[in-house]
């Protein structure tokens, strides 16, 4: 009798996965981190600025981004949500590049800069569209996990914050950066540490 209790209860948590599962494929969101390993991704310059730890990346080290190089989309993405818990350490400075392509050296040339920034001494703050249209009071605390989510759809980039809106920038007609492409993460000097994890993207309609 036991056992048949126990057997039940177990196929009742297996349904229940399966429900929750199913309901998040439904929902639209795609895992681009395992938490384990870097599959799908390619660092640049300095590859040991980034590790894995407990689940997350790990951003610690010289100068160095990493890419999304993986299966999803093709790594080309044009209209989505993108979204990431994120914890910064003081005096930290990080980023994440939309719309961008793997480039060996320096700051990505192509695509923008989502600011990652709470008490750095750069005055561009959490949430910039980096130099375009900037946040200058950071919206979350250094050594606590907050949600960035990035949402574009036509010549709009939309950033919230545990999700609150904080930046809506839209490029002019002409002379923009939007067009498609990747993400990535940035690795900004060796003082700076930043932790990711939960890297997800939904595709959107063109």
């Amino acid at each position: 009798m036991r056992k048949s209790i126990m057997l039940t209860f177990f196929l009742a948590l297996q349904l229940v996965a399966f429900a929750q599962k199913d309901k998040a494929d439904k929902a639209g969101w795609i895992s681009l981190f395992d938490g384990k390993t870097f599959d799908g991704w390619k660092a640049s310059e300095h590859p040991g600025t980034f590790t894995i730890a407990d689940g997350m990346i790990v951003v610690f080290g010289e100068r160095a981004h990493l890419f999304y190089e993986g299966p999803v989309a093709n790594h080309n993405f044009k209209n989505f949500e993108f979204k990431a818990q994120v914890m910064t350490t003081p005096g930290s400075n990080s980023g994440i590049f939309i719309h961008t392509a793997y480039q060996e050296t320096d700051w990505p040339k192509k695509g923008y800069e989502l600011q990652v920034n709470n008490t750095h001494t750069d005055w561009r703050k959490t949430g910039s569209v980096y130099a375009m249209q900037d946040v200058k009071a950071a919206p979350a605390k250094d050594n606590e996990w907050f949600t960035y989510e990035i949402i574009v759809q036509g010549k709009k980039i939309t950033v919230k914050i545990n999700g609150k809106t904080i930046n809506e920038y839209t490029e002019p007609a002409e002379g923009g950066r939007l067009s498609s492409g990747t993400f990535a993460l940035q690795g900004h000097d060796p003082k700076s540490k930043v932790f990711y994890k939960d890297v997800m993207v939904k595709v959107l309609p063109d």
